[in-house]
């Protein structure tokens, strides 16, 4: 049996999925830390003094912001680079997170709202989607804002584009994700949130960042969602 609150977040008429995680380990198939070294090399060659700038994060998404906050040209320059990047990881990504296929299937079957929420590009969040042949169990795909990496998560901004989209009211949404971004993005929207815990070391985390509930597997989503 699905815990109360579980229960509560699953019956509201939205549900927004975090993209990474929840749905895709979008790197598992062409590393993170490799996709940030490319990146920094191409910083590098576009803007040599901003590569300190950028030399010590291993997250892409880290170095596309810096690169923004170096110069708009190289933001976006840097941007489109990641955005292939992980269109061609997302090929190699493998199967879908266990118990994600049964969680937007079982959304579908009760008449859930679904919108992807992600970080990530809606190109590849889609390029995902249709390879997977799972694109008709979601309603709606908002990626990172382009050109605007201030609006990512844990802004709120993409949790409120995804509810309008919806036709819904952002309350009337739940968030699932698994990372703090996630969390603090759904607190400051306003809505319920879920906690995927896929690593031990999480669980606490959102419990101290007060996630309203905490899965360990995207199956517990499928099963509370289940009549």
């Amino acid at each position: 049996m699905p815990s109360n609150e579980l229960a509560r977040a699953m019956a509201l008429p939205g549900l927004l999925f975090d993209f990474d995680g929840p749905v895709c380990d979008v790197f598992a198939g062409l590393p993170a830390p490799q996709v940030a070294h490319e990146l920094k090399e191409l910083v590098a060659s576009c803007l040599p003094s901003a590569r300190v700038d950028v030399e010590a994060t291993d997250d892409p998404l880290v170095v596309m912001s810096v690169a923004y906050k170096a110069g708009p040209q190289l933001g976006a320059e840097i941007e489109r680079a990641l955005m292939a990047a992980e269109v061609a990881a997302v090929a190699v990504a493998g199967d879908p997170t266990p118990g994600a296929v049964q969680s937007l299937r079982e959304a579908r079957a009760v008449g859930r709202r679904v919108a992807v929420v992600s970080n990530n590009s809606a190109e590849c969040v889609h390029a995902f989607l249709e390879r997977q042949a799972i694109g008709h169990y979601v309603d709606h795909i908002v990626g990172r804002p382009s050109g605007q990496p201030d609006l990512m998560k844990p802004e709120p901004f993409s949790l409120h584009k995804a509810a309008d989209l919806l036709g819904l009211q952002v309350s009337e949404c739940a968030m699932i994700g698994d990372s703090l971004t996630d969390i603090q993005a759904a607190h400051a929207a306003g809505t319920i949130v879920v906690g995927y815990a896929n690593k031990p070391r999480k669980r606490q985390a959102f419990v101290e960042a007060g996630a309203d509930c905490i899965v360990d597997g995207m199956d517990e989503i499928a099963s509370a969602l289940r009549p």
